[in-house]
């Protein structure tokens, strides 16, 4: 028996049924930091057809390091229902809660995997598909190839929604705005704790039919603060961006 080739032939074809099924979806997630997890999270377990793209081989965006590498989180009462849902253990500390960002991480992703959501990690949106000014997909391709800087030919996810959950590059918005010129890509303004968490819940929207911006991203295109210590403003952005999203998939 000749195992070596049995085990090559075993990933290469549950790979590629993984990725043919991926082709035409409900929903695709670029960006697996927090708020990306939850809202792809909350979409896969509400049934609908969803991936999850992110360009690193590991999920988590920033949780990982917390604070300047002080691995910790926190987050206030407002989101707290967000982590009992989750699952989170976590301790009171004055006005706000704090928990392990690596535990953070661990159970975002857990949740993720078991909702029956496609995570494609490796993988970045290199560009976006329109038809009749709305977004219908992502154009996709092989992380190492932007590194290589290679000639290769992309592939399509085609999907009824698209959700920005890349963070502060705002990447596919980015990919939209070198086309449509009335996208104004404002940047982030300095830290603001107060007025950060809450602008990336209110900037959290469909700013393109069809292109939801959630997280970070939301702030970089909107001119709102960085983010501040807390994580709870971002799963709260995702759980209004899986509510956008559902929205517009119901729609069509």
């Amino acid at each position: 028996m000749n195992l070596e080739k049995k085990i090559s032939e075993a990933i290469i074809d549950e790979y590629f049924k993984i990725l043919k099924n991926s082709l035409e979806v409900d929903a695709v997630v670029v960006g697996g930091g927090p708020s990306g997890l939850y809202a792809a999270y909350r979409l896969a377990k509400d049934g609908y057809k969803t991936v999850l793209l992110d360009r690193r081989l590991s999920l988590g965006g920033g949780i990982w390091a917390g604070g300047m590498m002080f691995n910790v989180i926190t987050f206030t009462e407002k989101s707290k229902e967000i982590f009992d849902e989750i699952g989170l253990k976590y301790e009171k500390r004055g006005e706000l809660y704090v928990a392990s960002a690596v535990e953070l991480a661990g159970v975002l992703i857990y949740n993720l995997a078991k909702s029956g959501a496609t995570i494609l990690n490796g993988i970045f949106a290199e560009d976006v598909v329109v038809k009749d000014n709305k977004v219908k997909g992502v154009v996709i391709n092989w992380s190492t190839v932007q590194i290589a800087n290679l000639m290769v030919d992309p592939l399509v996810i085609s999907a009824k929604v698209v959700i920005d959950a890349t963070g502060h590059p705002a990447e596919v918005v980015h990919h939209l705005a070198k086309r449509e010129k009335e996208i104004i890509i404002a940047g982030e303004g300095p830290m603001h704790v107060e007025v950060g968490d809450v602008a990336t819940v209110t900037n959290t929207k469909e700013m393109y039919p069809g292109l939801v911006v959630c997280g970070m991203a939301a702030n970089a295109v909107s001119g709102a603060p960085r983010m501040g210590p807390t994580f709870g403003g971002m799963l709260l952005s995702g759980k209004k961006a899986y509510e956008i999203a559902k929205e517009r998939i119901e729609s069509i």
